[in-house]
Parts: structure tokens; C-alpha cells; sequence
């Protein structure tokens, strides 16, 4: 098991911890505020055009985008397992929970694919790459281009997610961290718990408020 360097511009391990974790939960705001101003501008056009929205997101398909919300909180919960094993001194079943929410993930963006890939085949495309005959609303456009965006950008932090997680399963094997040094572990697990989250509130709003 390799120690871990503390950086010469902190004065202890505890100084260094704290600074990381502030750290984070700031960069964590400005996603948080990334998705609020998306979020808005649903709230916004949904008040501006209610039946487009209902009659758009019956486009949606509710059992895909069900299944995804249990497979992500799952992926939460084998995450926080994790952590609690690398806190623990348990890097083999650190390793293995890990391994399962990289599963979970991989499995979030292959069923998108196919709902992506089920989308751009009808049409229920962005503003002018739409061509769906199926919804008479003219600003039906609009609410596919806020699903697109907000989605796709989900999706990103989705597979940086998981390269994240792979770095840190990688350094787990290897015997980088220990109940003494683990805060890249937990800083990956609480991005994974925001990206969750993001979805929460994206599955009810689009598949679900229509």
C-alpha cells in the first residue's frame, strides 16, 4: 500500500481533506446552477406552451426512462458502498462495488441509446431537425431541443462519471487509498450522487409532469 504525500502548501492531512472537499462542493454548485438555469428555462417555456408540453411528452417513453431512474439510484447505493469499503479497509469488495456502478452506468447509456436512436428515427429532433408528422403543435420543436440538451448534457457528466470511477477503481487495486487517505474516492462518490440527483428531477419533468 502506497502513503500518501501530504502537499507541502497544507499543514496536516485534516487542513488538506477540508480544503478538497470545499473544493468540490463549490465546483458541485456551479453544476448545480449549469442544470438550474436549464431547469428555469423548462419552467418557463412549460408555462408559456402546457399543451405542447403534454402532448410532447407523451413521445417519451416512461418504462425506459423508469428503468433508468431504479438503475441509477442503484448505482448510488453500490457507490456509497464503495466508499464505505475503501473507508474500511476492504479494497476487494471496494473494487467490486465499483466495477457495478461502472455496470449501472454503462446499462443508463445504452438504454439512452436506444431511446435516442428510437427519436431521431421518427423525427423528435431539435428545432430545425425536426420532422415529426405525429404532434400538431408548431413549438413542438421546442420541447424536444430542451430535452435533447439537458438529457445529452446528463449523459456527459454520466461518462465523465464513469471515468472517474474507473480511475479511482483503478487506484483502489493498486492500493492507493486506505482508512487514512480516501478522498478522491469520496469526492468521485459525491459527484456520482449529484449526477443521480440531476436525473431525479429530469425524469419526472420530462417523462412524467406531461
Amino acid at each position: 500500500m502506497s502513503t500518501h504525500v501530504i502537499p507541502h502548501h497544507f499543514d496536516n492531512a485534516e487542513q488538506a481533506y477540508q480544503s478538497s472537499k470545499l473544493g468540490f462542493w463549490l465546483f458541485l454548485v456551479s453544476e448545480i446552477l449549469l442544470f438550474g438555469g436549464l431547469f428555469v428555462a423548462y419552467i418557463v417555456f412549460r408555462s408559456l406552451y402546457p399543451d405542447m408540453f403534454h402532448e410532447a411528452s407523451g413521445e417519451l417513453n416512461r418504462i425506459m426512462g423508469g428503468f433508468n431512474t431504479i438503475v441509477l439510484i442503484c448505482s448510488s447505493f453500490t457507490m456509497a458502498m464503495g466508499v464505505n469499503r475503501v473507508q474500511h479497509n476492504d479494497p476487494k469488495k471496494a473494487v467490486m462495488f465499483l466495477a457495478i456502478t461502472i455496470a449501472f452506468a454503462a446499462i443508463f447509456m445504452v438504454i439512452k441509446y436506444f431511446e435516442y436512436s428510437h427519436k431521431i428515427h421518427l423525427g423528435l429532433l431539435p428545432a430545425g431537425f425536426y420532422h415529426y408528422d405525429g404532434i400538431t403543435h408548431p413549438r413542438a420543436p421546442l420541447f424536444f431541443s430542451l430535452y435533447f440538451v439537458m438529457t445529452g448534457l446528463h449523459g456527459v457528466h454520466v461518462l465523465v462519471g464513469m471515468g472517474l470511477i474507473t480511475w479511482v477503481l483503478l487506484r483502489v487495486k493498486r492500493g492507493d487509498f486506505s482508512n487514512q487517505y480516501y478522498t478522491p474516492v469520496e469526492l468521485v462518490g459525491l459527484y456520482w450522487h449529484l449526477v443521480d440527483l440531476i436525473w431525479i428531477y429530469l425524469f419526472p419533468l420530462m417523462y412524467l409532469i406531461g
